[in-house]
């Protein structure tokens, strides 16, 4: 299981939770498991947002997530 942070923008669209919970072992498969578990993420998702995995910005669907690591998705960060 992932236990994934949500920003607070987030969190009206999953009951008011803060942290959620899906079984995935990459970044593609939790965000897929997110919107399967709560549809209404899927137009916040699709626009883009920033991953980040023990603190560290990851942009790959491909990015495996290790057991027991800080998983947050936050507003998507662009650099300038």
């Amino acid at each position: 299981m992932v236990e994934v942070n949500l920003w607070s923008g987030m969190r009206r669209f999953v009951g008011d939770e803060l942290v959620v919970e899906v079984e995935a072992e990459t970044i593609g498969e939790m965000l897929d498991a997110l919107v399967a578990a709560h549809p209404a993420l899927e137009p916040i998702i699709a626009q883009g947002i920033s991953v980040a995995v023990d603190g560290e910005i990851h942009v790959g669907r491909h990015v495996p997530i290790p057991p027991g690591v800080e998983v947050y998705l936050m507003n998507r960060l662009k650099g300038g």
